[in-house]
């Protein structure tokens, strides 16, 4: 997967939009907007990393069971471990199970 064909998914979401609040080295997707602007995190892209290196919002059970279950899945980088995983996209996850994944996220979000 690239970093292209995440972005087009990502903000074909309802309510997505695109964000550099921590530098241009981390492209951050949030839902909504707070009275401050700054909405909610979805997902976290390193910028031009390669494989891709996606962070994604998780259920915790579900978040541990990933990292047990794939070497690629880790403990969200910079983020809270319990809730966050990082998943490095070399092919051991396929794009639509990512893409899953990152559709919880943005339902954990977006519900919140």
């Amino acid at each position: 997967m690239t970093h292209k064909q995440f972005e087009e998914f990502i903000l074909s979401l309802p309510g997505v939009w695109l964000d550099y609040p921590f530098g241009e080295d981390i492209a951050v997707y949030k839902f909504g907007k707070s009275n401050d602007g700054a909405g909610k995190m979805v997902a976290l892209v390193a910028e031009g990393s390669n494989p891709l290196r996606v962070s994604l919002k998780c259920d915790p059970l579900l978040a541990q069971n990933l990292r047990e279950k794939y070497e690629t899945v880790l403990p969200g980088y910079h983020l809270n471990k319990k809730h966050w995983n990082t998943i490095i996209c070399s092919g051991q996850l396929s794009d639509e199970e990512i893409f899953d994944l990152a559709r919880l996220s943005y339902q954990l979000v977006a519900e919140a």
